[in-house]
Order: C-alpha cells, then structure tokens, then sequence
C-alpha cells in the first residue's frame, strides 16, 4: 500500500471513528468503603483513587485518624462518641464523600449511657515534658442483667510497664488493692466529684472486691494502689496497662491509662493529664481474665 492510500484510509477511520479524548482529574474519587457498619472505633478500607493526597479525613464533621495505603486506598478509624456519617476524604485538589453512611452498630451489651463504647488508642501523643503515668479501670453494673444487684468485679492485681529504648520496665505491680472512688454515672463523668467506694478483700485469690451492684447509679473509677510512677527517661514506644479480674454477671470492666505532667500534680484545670486511650470493654466469665490496654505502636490500622 502507498503511503497516499494509507494516510487517506486512516483518515476516513478517524472521521467514522473519532476518539474521545480521556479526561484526565486528580480530584479524589471514594468508590467503595468496607465495612459498611461496625462499632466506635472500627478499621475501615476507603477505596477510590487520587487519595494520596489527604490531608484530612471526615467522619461526618469530625476529624478521624487515617493512615495512606496507596493512591487507590486509604484506612480509617471511625471516631469515638460519633453517629452514622458519610465518609470525606480532602486534598488540596478536592474533596470526595461515600456514597452512602457508615452506620455505627456498638455492641449491645454496653449501656447507652457510656462514653467510649470500644477500645481506643489517643492519636495526639503525650505533650513534651510529660513525666509520668497512671492505670487506671472503670467498673459498672448494668441494670438490665436479672439479678445485677449483686454484680462485682474482682481484682487480684494490676500492672504498668512502659517500653522505654526497646526495653519493657514495670512501673507499677500491684496485688490484691486498688484506689479510687464512685463518679456520676449518668451524664458519664458529668463531675469531678465523687466519694469513697466500699471494698472488700477476698483472701483465697488475694483479691480486692468492689460490689458493683450495691450502687448501680455510680461508675466505680479505680487507679493503682502505688503511687503514679515516673517515665524512665530515655525514648518512650508507649505503655502497657494489664490486670488479672474475675468479672460477675451484670458487671463490666475497661482499663486505661493517662500520662501526666509529674508524679506529685493534683488533678486539675490546666491540662496536667493527657489520656492514653482505653481497652475494649471485658464482659462477665465463671474464669479469670486478663485485661490490657496498651498505646505502644499507636492507632491500629
């Protein structure tokens, strides 16, 4: 074929076969997000494409703590004390919203009334200068369990270690005593006010027993027995919270753990405690369990 006769077939292709020009955009696109329900808290898989740029992520109006996968997927934590909402992903090119809501579905078992309904681990880090920390617990009956009355919590010991230079050093090993008092329940923690819990010891497991049901209308708020524990200087991975409990029906249990300015501050106005986060919620068992909380490694993805 002769180069006249080509150009003029390939010509008369481009007339009958006109391409259409492919828009090219950086804006970001969300296609799909898994799952689709789940509790506070919940790891969710954002997939569109042009995502590498976020800069913030939404869940509804608030700001949630995400981690870039790749152009085409980001990860997501679905923030504490939050409702059904759609999904926002911004960039300094725009911005692309989910299809449709993310519902939020906590788990039944946990009183409506409590604050953080899933384990959480704070993604601001203790501010500079932060030079200790303190475990603590929350143990509540649930006045919707027959026979909650007689709910409690056993606690045969609590611990704090921290991983300071890659090496794990306890700060605080308790057994068989706890501190702490009785808060306003509902709202959550409405005050600071509070007064002495009743306890007892139980010798045969060397446990410290706080009767839960004798006042449903309180959170019982415990801290370690010791005194809060200076940081180890040196470059601290985070800390870990653990405590062995025996858990009765109609009772629950969550540990946690704050940070604070110095070993000796009082509780206060003026931002003297930073919370690490907190443990899922531990649910009653005929056996005795562990619960732990632990920030070392941030959010998990």
């Amino acid at each position: 074929m002769n180069i006249l006769k080509q150009i003029a077939i390939t010509g008369l292709f481009a007339m009958v076969f006109p391409t259409k020009p492919i828009a090219q955009t950086s804006r970001p696109e969300i296609f799909q997000i898994s799952p689709t329900s789940g509790p506070e808290g919940s790891r969710v898989k954002i997939t569109g494409q042009n995502l590498q740029e976020a800069s913030t992520v939404f869940f509804g109006a608030i700001g949630s703590t995400f981690k870039i996968v790749s152009s085409d997927e980001l990860i997501m934590l679905v923030p504490h004390q939050s409702k059904s909402s759609t999904i926002t992903v911004v960039t300094a090119r725009g911005r692309a919203s989910s299809p449709f809501a993310f519902a939020v579905s906590n788990d039944p078992r946990i009183p409506g009334e409590v604050s953080y309904k899933a384990g959480y681990v704070n993604p601001i880090p203790p501010p500079a200068g932060f030079q200790s920390a303190l475990l603590w617990g929350i143990a509540i009956a649930d006045t919707r369990v027959p026979g909650h009355e007689s709910a409690s919590v056993e606690i045969a010991s609590t611990q704090l270690t921290c991983k300071v230079d890659g090496k794990d050093i306890a700060l605080n090993d308790d057994t068989g005593n706890v501190r702490g008092g009785l808060y306003q329940r509902q709202p959550w923690f409405g005050t600071d006010q509070h007064e002495p819990f009743t306890r007892t010891y139980e010798h045969p497991n060397h446990a410290v027993v706080l009767p839960v049901g004798q006042r449903p209308d309180r959170v019982w708020h415990f801290w370690s027995a010791s005194p809060r524990a200076a940081l180890p200087t040196g470059n601290l991975e985070g800390c870990t919270v653990k405590a062995r409990v025996k858990i009765s029906p109609g009772a629950l249990l969550q540990m946690g753990m704050d940070y604070w300015r110095t070993p000796t501050i009082v509780y206060g106005p003026g931002g003297n405690n930073h919370e690490a986060g907190a443990s899922n919620w531990y649910f009653a068992s005929d056996q005795w369990q562990e619960a732990l909380f632990t920030d070392v490694g941030g959010p998990q993805f």
